[in-house]
């Protein structure tokens, strides 16, 4: 059997386009696109899930593969598929600056740790819920439905459709907004609660100075703080729940699914 340099061109083509989307927002995307997990195994999923896809797509355009117009659709591949892994990471750190606030608030600032997944140093409180959120998004197939949404935007945005308009930009841009609307009405509850109490010792400071309020009111606030944390645990699935919704009505709009 003989292959011309068109047919060859052709065949890696149409497994290429779909392997830049799928690769890049399996790099980007949370869980799998962490530090922890190996370049290796992302670049055997990316294989393994082309292969799957790509006999399911409709015949992709045929550009030259040494063209303006071949690099083009690199580019529009890349952005889509670092948007949709880019949203998703975004819903996660609402937790993660949601810890933040009320570490910050409970005095446990200096309680911080190593995030093996993004390779910073974050709050221990923080650390926590990423942890949480982690497990419920695997416990519920998270990762597997972001799949199958990327598979089904290759029906909707097929390579080299995709225009990433200023309108998208912002978009995209505007979830830093709801990150930290979000992540500090989370934090309200804690953070009015602790208000509240550093109101009173302010209160009880001022009526009887003698006291050293500093030495009582620390650890007070702390274990206070920490009640309210594990109350507000009962009410944690409801908002993510929530959340997880939002983020996926998210990238179904970036990815122009019904």
């Amino acid at each position: 059997m003989e292959f011309t340099d068109t047919q060859i061109a052709t065949f890696i083509q149409q497994y290429f386009l779909p392997s830049v989307r799928i690769g890049v927002m399996l790099m980007v995307m949370p869980v799998i696109g962490a530090r922890i997990v190996s370049p290796r195994v992302r670049l055997a999923l990316t294989f393994l899930v082309t292969l799957v896809v790509v006999p399911m797509l409709p015949p992709l355009p045929i550009v030259p593969a040494l063209s303006l117009t071949a690099l083009l659709f690199v580019v529009q591949e890349v952005l889509l598929g670092a948007a949709i892994g880019f949203s998703f990471q975004v819903f996660f750190q609402m937790f993660v600056l949601s810890g933040q606030f009320m570490a910050m608030k409970l005095g446990l600032g200096f309680a911080s740790m190593n995030d093996p997944a993004n390779g910073v140093q974050t709050t221990v409180l923080s650390q926590f819920f990423l942890t949480l959120v982690t497990v419920m998004f695997v416990s519920i197939d998270g990762h597997l439905v972001l799949l199958a949404l990327m598979v089904e935007s290759f029906q909707s945005l097929p390579p080299g459709s995709f225009n990433f308009t200023p309108d998208k930009m912002m978009t995209i841009v505007q979830l830093s907004t709801w990150l930290f609307s979000a992540s500090l009405l989370m934090a309200l509850p804690v953070l009015t609660a602790l208000l509240l109490i550093n109101l009173s010792f302010g209160v009880m400071s001022r009526a009887a100075p003698q006291l050293n309020i500093f030495s009582v009111g620390f650890p007070f606030t702390l274990v206070c703080g920490m009640a309210l944390i594990w109350i507000g645990l009962s009410n944690f699935a409801p908002v993510f729940q929530d959340t997880m919704d939002y983020a996926f009505s998210f990238v179904k709009d970036i990815l122009e699914l019904q």
